[in-house]
C-alpha cells in the first residue's frame, strides 16, 4: 500500500467572509462548496483546500449532516501552495499591491524559494517551489 498524495487541506478561521476575501478574492481560488457560517472549500489545482469555522466544526451539525466527526483547531495553522519561480515574482508583486505583508522571502538550503504571508485569521499561508520537497 501507498499513499498517491493529499486530496484535501484544512484551514480554521472563524470570521469566513474575511478568509473568503483573501482565498476567493486575493488568491482568486474557485468556490466549490459553501454552507454558511461553517465552512467555504476551493479548488486548489489537484486539490482542495478546506476552511473551517471551528466553532461550527467542533459542535455536532444541528440539521442531522454527513457523519463526519467533530474537529477544529485553535491557534495558527499552515499551508503552502506551489508555484515556479517566475510565479513567485508575481504573488510578491500581487501582494505589495494589494497591501498583504510578505513574512518571509528566501531560497532554502536546496536552492527552492519560498514565500509566506499571513492570511486574515492569522494562517501562515506559503508559496514554493516544488522542488523544495524534491517534487517538479
Amino acid at each position: 500500500m501507498k499513499i498517491d498524495g493529499i486530496l484535501e487541506a484544512a484551514l480554521y478561521a472563524s470570521d469566513l467572509v474575511a478568509a473568503d476575501a483573501f482565498y476567493g478574492g486575493t488568491l482568486g481560488m474557485e468556490v466549490i462548496a459553501r454552507k454558511e457560517a461553517r465552512h467555504i472549500f476551493y479548488r486548489a489545482g489537484s486539490t482542495v483546500l478546506l476552511v473551517f469555522n471551528p466553532d461550527a466544526t467542533a459542535a455536532a451539525d444541528p440539521g442531522g449532516g454527513l457523519p463526519v466527526p467533530l474537529h477544529g483547531a485553535k491557534g495558527p495553522g499552515h499551508v503552502c501552495f506551489t508555484a515556479s519561480g517566475a510565479a513567485l515574482d508575481d504573488w510578491t508583486a500581487h501582494f505589495a499591491k494589494e497591501g498583504i505583508e510578505i513574512e518571509a522571502d528566501f531560497l532554502w538550503p536546496n536552492g527552492a524559494r519560498s514565500v509566506y504571508v499571513r492570511d486574515p485569521a492569522g494562517n501562515s499561508v506559503e508559496f514554493a517551489e516544488a522542488r523544495l520537497w524534491g517534487m517538479q
